[in-house]
């Protein structure tokens, strides 16, 4: 559910990390926030909780401000992965538009990423968003490690939902802007769709994506 204030003429979006503890969804964002483009992003924030924390930061702090004059900032978090911290993750939920699933390729994390992806749809559904209707993508990280789960098991898991699959591996780098990049495409169909940002503010697909996504040279 996107903030928009028309009076200011503006909209925040807001990207969560889900996954399960240790999937390396604070890895991700790490990364994510060295890679792209130190002017086009605030500094990181972080949020303790007993053996867990959340991390935040805001993409183009200032605002990307489309023809139209609509300013458009957007924020990414991610959440605590135990399930002690139930709590945390709903709230951190709350008015998410789009949602990266962090999974862990281990052959041994198996029976955990799916109680955590169970527990994503069920905290979407308490928090009033339908998984069938946000935008989602789903990474299965650590793919430099051995005895994990083959690219084509979890094609065949995961091919009939049509959630993009990506694979990565955030502690060398690799399918991090990638992962990113597929979820800031998914949400900007999501927001044209209901906002028109192509027709009625003059804000194309490819623009936005580049303008967001800028990496460090």
């Amino acid at each position: 559910m996107i903030e928009y204030d028309e009076y200011e003429n503006k909209m925040i979006l807001k990207l969560v990390y889900y996954g399960p503890a240790l999937s390396g969804k604070t890895t991700n964002l790490l990364r994510l926030h060295d890679i792209l483009d130190k002017e086009g992003r605030g500094d990181l924030a972080v949020l303790d909780t007993k053996d867990d924390r959340t991390i935040f930061f805001d993409l183009l702090p200032f605002f990307l401000i489309a023809p139209s004059g609509l300013k458009i900032k957007l924020k990414v978090f991610t959440v605590p992965g135990q399930v002690k911290h139930d709590a945390t993750r709903k709230a951190v939920l709350q008015r998410a538009d789009g949602v990266a699933f962090i999974a862990d390729s281990r052959l041994s994390e198996e029976t955990n990423n799916f109680e955590s992806f169970k527990n994503l749809e069920d905290n979407l559904t308490v928090v009033g968003l339908d998984i069938e209707r946000i935008p989602l993508v789903i990474q299965f990280n650590k793919r430099d490690l051995k005895n994990i789960i083959t690219e084509a098991d979890i094609n065949r898991t995961w091919e009939q939902t049509g959630i993009p699959v990506l694979m990565s591996s955030a502690l060398m780098g690799w399918g991090v802007v990638e992962t990113f990049g597929k979820l800031v495409e998914l949400s900007y169909d999501h927001i044209d769709t209901r906002y028109e940002l192509k027709e009625k503010h003059g804000l194309d697909k490819e623009t936005f994506v580049r303008k967001l996504i800028r990496v460090c040279v």
